[in-house]
C-alpha cells in the first residue's frame, strides 16, 4: 500500500507530517512497509539525512518502527486516530459487533437522578482555590480500598485509569525506559507505551495473570516499570490468583528500582477475588476506574500509592489539568452510596459471568479453548487473525483481530460478550468453530 502512496514533503517536518497524513487517512495501513531512507531521499530529491530525521521523528513518537532487514514499517498500533478502524473489516449491514469491549448500557446505573439531586443542591461554584479531592470522596474511596487489602493512607484521582497510567509512567521514566506490560495486553496501554517513546517488554500470561518467570526475565532486560491488571484482564480475562500474586509479591519484594503499576479497571464488575501486590516495591500505584461499572463517560480513576508516588502525580496533574471536576466527583460519590445502583452492578457482574462462562463452555464443546476467568471479553487462539476475522464478518459476526493486543504472543481473535444473550452463544461458538476451522463441514461434530 505504502508504494501507491505519494510521499511529499522537503524538509524532515514535512515529511514526517506526510507520512502520518497517510496513516490518518488510512492510504499507509498498519505494518505497511516504507521505502528506504535513500529510496524516499532521491524520490523527494533531499538529503538521505533530512529523511532519516523525519523517520527517527516518528519512531521516537511510536508512529513508525524499524526492523532491521524488514525494514521501516508503520507501527502496528501507531498513535494516529484511524488506528483501530484500520484494522477491523467494515462490519456488513445488520452484523453483531463484539469486536468494541465495552460494558453493555443496558446494565449501567442512570446517573439522570442522581445528577438532579445535584442540582438541586449545587451550592456555590467552586473556585481554583477550593478545587480538588473532596474529603469526603476520599473517605469512602480509602474504606472500599482497604475492604480489598489495598493501603490507602495515598490518594488521589485522575482521568481514568489510562490517564493515571500516563502520569504514573511520566513522572518515574523517561523516553528509552523499558516497561514490562501484559502479552497479550491493553492496547490502549500498548499504544500509549510507544507514545511516550518507552520501550515495552512483553510479558506472558495465562488465567492466572503475568507469568512469574516472564516478570522476572522482563526485569533482567532492564524493566523500570510492570503494569499489572489485577482483574478482567484485556483481552484475556486473566485475574491474578492468590498463588500468583504471592510468587510475584516474593520476586518484587523490597525492589526500589521499580514501578509497580495495578490497573483494576473493572472492580466491582470482576466478580472474582483482588490479589493486591501493593506495597510490595517501593514505588507503586494502584488505580481503580469507575468507567466499567459505573459508565464509561464517568472520566475518574482512584489512584493510591506510597507518598512519593501520589505526590508526583498531584503535582503534574496541578500544572496541567488541574483537578478532577469537583462535580463529577459528587456524582461518582452519590453513586457509591446509592444501595440500587450497588444491586444493579452486582446483577451486571453476574450477567457478564453468564455470558462469558456460557461461551467458553459452549466452545469447549467444539474442542476450542478459549480463555475468560474474569471481565466481559473472551480470548480465543486461532491459527490465522485475518482469515478467522472475515469469516466471521461474512457470517454476520465482528469480533476484534488479536493483533491489536499482541507484542510476540500466538494469534487470537477476543469476543466482548456484553451484548450478547444467552440465546445467541450457541450459534456464536458454532460460527467461530466453523472460522477457526474452515477445512471441516458446516455442522461438524466434534
Amino acid at each position: 500500500m505504502s508504494a501507491r502512496y505519494q510521499f511529499t514533503g522537503a524538509t524532515a517536518a514535512t515529511i514526517s507530517a506526510s507520512i502520518e497524513s497517510g496513516i490518518r487517512t488510512g492510504a499507509l495501513a498498519p505494518d505497511a512497509v516504507l521505502p528506504s531512507v535513500r529510496a524516499l531521499a532521491a524520490d523527494l530529491a533531499v538529503s538521505p539525512a533530512t529523511v532519516a530525521r523525519a523517520y527517527q521523528e516518528l519512531r521516537q513518537r511510536g508512529v513508525l518502527t524499524t526492523a532491521g532487514r524488514h525494514g521501516t514499517r508503520v507501527r502496528p498500533r501507531p498513535p494516529v486516530a484511524a488506528r483501530r478502524s484500520a484494522l477491523r473489516p467494515a462490519p456488513l449491514p445488520g452484523a453483531r459487533d463484539l469486536s468494541r469491549g465495552e460494558p453493555d448500557p443496558r446494565l449501567l446505573p442512570p446517573i439522570g437522578p442522581h445528577l438532579a439531586a445535584l442540582a438541586a443542591d449545587a451550592g456555590p461554584p467552586v473556585g481554583y482555590s477550593q478545587a480538588g479531592v473532596l474529603p469526603e470522596l476520599a473517605e469512602v474511596a480509602r474504606a472500599r480500598l482497604r475492604a480489598d487489602g489495598v493501603p490507602a493512607e495515598d490518594l488521589t484521582l485522575t482521568g481514568g485509569a489510562l490517564d493515571g497510567i500516563e502520569r504514573l509512567l511520566g513522572a518515574h521514566l523517561r523516553p528509552g525506559d523499558a516497561v514490562a506490560v501484559e502479552d497479550p495486553g491493553w492496547a490502549n496501554l500498548l499504544d500509549l507505551v510507544a507514545a511516550l517513546g518507552l520501550r515495552p517488554i512483553g510479558v506472558p500470561v495465562d488465567d492466572e495473570g503475568p507469568l512469574t518467570a516472564g516478570v522476572a526475565a522482563a526485569l533482567s532486560a532492564g524493566a523500570r516499570a510492570l503494569v499489572v491488571t489485577s482483574r478482567a484482564q484485556n483481552p484475556t480475562g486473566a485475574a491474578v490468583s492468590a498463588a500468583r500474586a504471592k510468587e510475584l509479591r516474593a520476586l518484587l519484594a523490597g525492589r526500589r528500582d521499580l514501578l509497580l503499576i495495578e490497573d483494576d479497571h473493572a472492580a466491582e464488575l470482576a466478580r472474582v477475588p483482588l490479589h493486591p501486590l501493593a506495597g510490595t516495591t517501593a514505588s507503586w500505584a494502584f488505580v481503580r476506574s469507575v468507567s466499567k461499572p459505573f459508565g464509561p463517560d464517568l472520566r475518574l480513576a482512584v489512584l493510591a500509592g506510597d507518598e512519593t508516588t501520589v505526590a508526583r502525580v498531584t503535582g503534574r496533574t496541578r500544572v496541567g489539568a488541574g483537578w478532577v471536576s469537583t462535580v463529577l466527583q459528587r456524582l461518582v460519590l452519590a453513586l457509591w452510596r446509592d444501595p440500587a445502583v450497588d444491586d444493579l452492578v452486582g446483577r451486571a457482574a453476574q450477567s457478564y459471568e453468564l455470558r462469558r462462562t456460557g461461551l467458553v463452555a459452549a466452545l469447549a464443546e467444539h474442542g476450542l479453548t478459549a480463555h475468560g476467568r474474569s471481565g466481559i471479553n473472551v480470548w480465543l487462539p486461532v491459527p490465522d487473525e485475518t482469515s478467522v476475522v472475515t469469516a466471521l464478518r461474512d457470517a454476520g459476526w465482528v469480533v476484534a483481530p488479536g493483533a491489536l493486543y499482541r507484542i510476540a504472543a500466538p494469534p487470537a481473535v477476543r469476543v466482548t460478550v456484553s451484548s450478547l444473550a444467552v440465546e445467541d452463544l450457541t450459534p456464536l461458538a458454532a460460527a467461530l468453530a466453523r472460522a477457526t476451522r474452515p477445512d471441516l463441514p458446516s455442522g461438524f461434530a466434534t
